[in-house]
């Protein structure tokens, strides 16, 4: 299927990260430009894009999603180079992984938390507004497109991460104020939120790696596996599409095998080594 993002430039943040590089390859894939977002691991991203084939096609950039002015040089050094942003990605996040009570909360981790997964979306997606204002629409009629990366707890809650929950619910309401601004620069313009369960990344390995967590998280899912980063950014990819996906916007996307939270399956109907293997097979 055609998707139309051959020559489009699609800016990515967290483009270090295991979903980054699995959104990097996916729009690479699709002939697409792209401005790819590191901060921690930037030189990781650099060296990585250095060696791909597609390289003549991307740009890394260093910028810290938190700091507003980061974000606005960034859109600004992607412009220069593509001349526009068609579409971007708010991918970069956090997740800690200690499971810690509100009560027993620092309030530098709860901070930290909402700067890095909702502010940073915020600055990310202010930005991106910035640069379309800018450049004004497409002439040839492909809309613009804003893309939040989500996850399941910020619908059902996680035990032991509050404050990562908020940070993803908050996204909601994001999700629906700005598909109703984006059309007063792009009258095409769309925004959709992408929203992953529990996904086989380097940020959550250690954890899937523990004694009976794996039986647990897949009890609550029709499909017992846990997602690839390629399954998250296939859906990006789609929805991303000025074609496949052109009357698309205000919409949540979940990629989770169906989770419920509820209980689906009993321990012994699910096979741990079984769901461990087709995560090593990605």
């Amino acid at each position: 299927m055609e998707l139309g993002l051959r020559d489009k430039t699609v800016l990515i943040t967290g483009a270090s990260g295991g979903i980054g590089r699995a959104l990097t390859e996916a729009f690479a894939g699709e002939g697409a430009r792209l401005a790819l977002l590191g901060n921690r691991k930037f030189a990781e991203l650099e060296a990585w894009t250095a060696g791909c084939s597609w390289r003549d096609r991307a740009l890394a950039l260093r910028a810290d999603v938190t700091r507003p002015e980061e974000m606005e040089r960034a859109f600004a050094q992607a412009r220069e180079r593509f001349g526009r942003v068609d579409a971007c990605v708010a991918n970069a996040g956090v997740w800690p992984r200690d499971e810690l009570r509100l009560d027993e909360l620092p309030e530098e981790r709860l901070r930290a938390t909402l700067e890095a997964n909702l502010f940073g979306s915020i600055w990310t997606a202010r930005a991106f507004l910035r640069a379309l204002a800018a450049s004004g629409p497409r002439p040839d009629g492909h809309g613009a497109a804003l893309i939040f990366i989500g996850s399941t707890a910020g619908r059902f809650g996680e035990r032991g991460h509050c404050d990562y929950s908020v940070s993803k619910t908050g996204l909601y309401g994001l999700l629906r104020s700005l598909k109703n601004e984006i059309v007063t620069l792009d009258p095409y313009g769309r925004v959709n939120l992408v929203e992953p369960g529990w996904t086989a990344t380097e940020m959550a390995r250690p954890t899937l790696e523990q004694p009976g967590r794996v039986e647990r998280i897949v009890r609550t899912m029709p499909l017992r596996q846990i997602a690839r980063p390629a399954d998250i950014a296939r859906a990006v990819v789609f929805l991303c599409s000025p074609l496949a996906a052109r009357h698309i916007s205000g919409e949540t996307l979940t990629v989770a095998g169906g989770m419920e939270g509820r209980v689906v399956w009993e321990s012994d109907q699910v096979d741990a080594p079984a769901v461990r293997r087709r995560i090593d097979e990605a």
